[in-house]
Formats: structure tokens, sequence, C-alpha cells
């Protein structure tokens, strides 16, 4: 189950073609602070019953930077057998991250508190680091699939959107690996704001793993194979804040003296002696199952213009308000609720999409029109974004949402450059928001130049991206601090 999860969450932030996004896009709003940043109380209440049952199922099947770390720890586990060991809890850091991480959320600065938050810290992995290779794999396929006269794949851009952003997933990443393959779930029981809180409430889950001292020959194979090194056989004691039930203890013990049940019906059970056959492993299984089955939520290709010339590439304007994707209601609502996930970033596929440098809102989606412009009939971030920061709209809301205006600047129009006629912006105007206007009063035959509509102009950037002034369009699109239906 949890190579299921890892695997098909992985694929959200890879796909580009939006079919993963169809299925398994609930996989995404089941995450614990997606969901309770959406305010899905269902999810989060969901949750929280699974872990006051199970313990910390969370952490090991759904959570996808728990089993990346899994895996990872599996892979240092083949050059060295039975490597852990008990070691005490380290309240002292544990509690202070989960404070700052919720004062950050607190005050505004959810873009900050989501570098130790996992699930957005493995989408930064994923969308900066795999999604490059993966995109890169497709078209090596294309190429080939071209070459034998097919058109199974088709070739799509390949571009780091972010330094800043790259740079946090290459120092996640190496901090990852280096505590996964050294000391298995370090990250989760020490950093993880996550951990810590649901590490609190398994502390009282039904069922836990339970040491019978009866049989228990303190073998030590339990202890020196659990991951998140919360097993104390000297004192046949488990640290249950720190065990995320992956069941390793049980599947190594050679004696049976660990099971996954209530502890007052273990102690019953090795008072009469034994039992029945162990099948805890199995009904947690089922159990799990039907929980993710009822967690179902429900929740263009790209066209550029080519020539032979060389064409300078754009630069971006200076906007003095930042532009925010249609849904997210303005910059107040994004900014408390974005995890900076880097998840629409990679579903966007218009290329509109990029993290944020600046301080206050770091890594945070923020919209630019230098690689295309946000099409009217694209509803794809409000569709995936599992944290609320877009809430989800319909394409006629996408039509009637102003997210900001164009602006016209005369000395960048090439009309007075170079003495040519263009029209461009207002030909590709969805909403018909830029009238080409005599550049003298009176004379119908002198060029024209645009005008914007402010009240009909809904922010989409198709003038600015269409616009052939180079390096900077002669309009751009300024944004708007709360965003307004038209």
């Amino acid at each position: 189950m949890a190579a299921i999860f890892f695997f098909l969450v992985t694929m959200l932030f890879l796909d580009f073609t939006g079919v993963w996004h169809e299925w398994f896009g609930w996989m995404a709003k089941v995450q614990f602070v997606p969901a309770l940043l959406a305010l899905n109380v269902a999810v989060v209440v969901g949750l929280v019953v699974l872990t006051l049952l199970f313990g910390r199922v969370y952490c090991s099947v759904i959570c996808p930077l728990g089993v990346f770390q899994d895996v990872v720890s599996r892979m240092g586990g083949r050059f060295k057998k039975n490597r852990f060991r008990y070691s005490p809890a380290l309240s002292w850091l544990r509690w202070p991250v989960l404070l700052v991480f919720i004062v950050f959320s607190v005050a505004g600065l959810i873009s900050w508190a989501g570098l130790v938050e996992p699930y957005s810290a493995y989408g930064r992995m994923a969308s900066n680091l795999l999604a490059p290779l993966y995109r890169w794999g497709n078209n090596a396929l294309a190429y080939f699939a071209e070459w034998a006269d097919s058109y199974a794949f088709y070739e799509t851009d390949v571009w780091i959107r972010g330094g800043a952003t790259l740079v946090v997933a290459v120092l996640t990443l190496a901090v990852l690996v280096v505590l996964a393959w050294r000391n298995g779930r370090t990250y989760c029981n020490t950093v993880c704001p996550v951990g810590t809180l649901l590490g609190f409430l398994s502390r009282y889950a039904w069922l836990r793993p339970v040491i019978d001292t009866s049989k228990c020959v303190n073998c030590n194979l339990c202890e020196r194979n659990c991951k998140s090194s919360c097993i104390h056989i000297k004192e046949h004691a488990i640290d249950y804040s720190r065990c995320v039930a992956c069941m390793d203890c049980i599947a190594k013990c050679p004696k049976g003296a660990i099971r996954y049940a209530h502890p007052k019906a273990q102690k019953t059970a090795a008072a009469a002696g034994g039992g029945a056959p162990d099948s805890s492993r199995r009904s947690f299984l089922t159990v799990a199952s039907l929980f993710a089955a009822g967690s179902w939520l429900r929740a263009q290709e790209k066209k550029v213009d080519g020539g032979l010339a060389a064409i300078e590439e754009k630069k971006v304007p200076e906007r003095q308000t930042p532009l925010k994707p249609a849904g997210a209601k303005g910059l107040r609502h994004f900014t408390d609720h974005c995890t900076a996930c880097q998840l629409c970033v990679s579903a966007c596929p218009n290329g509109v999409l990029r993290p944020s440098a600046a301080l206050g809102t770091w890594m945070q989606p923020e919209v630019s029109f230098e690689r295309g412009y946000c099409r009217p009939e694209c509803v794809r971030c409000s569709e995936v974004c599992p944290t609320g920061a877009i809430r989800p709209i319909t394409v006629a809301d996408k039509s009637s949402i102003q997210i900001g205006h164009a602006v016209f600047h005369p000395e960048n129009c090439i009309v007075n450059t170079d003495g040519v006629e263009c029209g461009n912006c207002a030909r590709h105007c969805p909403s018909g928001a830029i009238q080409m206007v005599p550049s003298v009063a009176g004379k119908p035959d002198s060029p024209k130049l645009p005008v914007v509509n402010d009240e009909r102009c809904i922010g989409c950037g198709a003038c600015e991206n269409l616009c052939p002034a180079r390096p900077f369009s002669a309009i751009h699109v300024e944004g708007h601090e709360v965003h307004s239906f038209i």
C-alpha cells in the first residue's frame, strides 16, 4: 500500500497530461497539512481517528516523504544489517519545531513553515528534480516514436522554474538521504511537525505493537531493525510516539513475541498461554484499505509559434502587485494557505506558474507570461490544489474572474518604435478588453494604438505574452490584491 501511494502521489507531480490528476488527484487532498489548510474536516477527522485506532499509519503508508525515507533506509540496509538501536526521543527538538511551524503558519508565513512540512517538501523534490528527468525521458520517446511514424508521445518543454526552489529541493534531498541512510526515520521523529502531532495521538492508539515478555528471549532483532529507534528491548518498552506501525519488528521476531494488538488484549492472551495465529498484519491491511477507499474525495497541448529567425526572450516586467491564479481569491488568502508544494506549477499546461522569489511569499507560485498565457478554458491549477489556496472554479467562472488588468507602455510598442501596424494584443484578447484607436485624434488613418478597458480585462496575459515587442512587452498585466467577478 505504501508503494502504491508513493508511486501515485509522485506521478501527480510528474504528469503533464492531466490524466493522473483526473483519477488520483484525491491522494494529494488526503495529506494532513493540505487537508487542514483546506478546512477539509472529513479528512482531518479521518486521519485523527485512523491514528487513534492504528497508530501512525499515515506516516508509513500515506505520506510520500515517509515512504521515501523508507526506500532510502532499505537501500542503506543492504550494506549493513541490524544497524539500528534504541535512542531516546529528542523532545527538546520535536516540540519547538512544531511550535515554530504553528507560529509561522498563523503569522501568514506558511511558505516558510512549509520547508519542514512533509508533503510540500517531497513535492518540491519531485517537481524540481524528478519532473525534468521524466520529461526528458518523454521527449526521448517522442523522438523515437516520430522516427517510427508513431504519435504515441509528444514533446514537452523542460525548464527549471526557480533557482531558489531548486536549491531548496537539492538541500532537502541531501538532508533526507543522509538521515534516512544512516538512521532511518530520524526526520519523521525529530523534525516533522506532522510526525510530532500524530506521534502524540499514537500514544493512545487502540492497536499497537506489543511485546510479550513471556516469549521474548532478548535477541535484540526487533530493536536492531526498528528504523524509528523506538524499541528499548532491555525494558521491553516501545515509544509509541515514534512508532510508525511499519510492522518490521513483527516480521523480524523469530519467537512471535511481538504482536499488533490492543495492550490489554495482549496481556490477556499472554496470561492464557497463547492464542490463535497472528493475523494482525492482514487485518491492518484490510482496515487501511477500506480507509483509503473511503477517502475518495473526487476531488492542450501547448502551441508555440516557430520560425527560422532567432527571437530574443522576453524579460519579466516589474509588477507592483504579483499575479495569483484565478480561484486564489487574492493575495492574502493565497499566502495564508499555500505551502509551496509546487503541484499546481507542475500541472500548469501553459507554463505561466512559477515559484516566487519574494521573501514574504518565497516559493509560492505566481503568474508570469513569458512562456504562455493563462487560457480562459483552463482550470487545471484549481483542480489539483490540495490546500484550498486555489479554490475550485469552473471554466465559466474563469472567464469572469479579474486577477489583474493590462497596462499599456507606448514607448515599447512597435507601432511607435518601428512605425509598423500591429494590433496583436487586440486580436488575441479573449475578453475584448483591448481596442485599437488612431494614435492622432481626428486622423483615422494614423497608426493605431491599443486602449485597455480595465472593467473588461480579466488579466489572462494573452496581450503580454503575444506582444512582439522585445525584451519587454509593450503591454503588461498588473495584479490585483483582491480578485473580483466582472
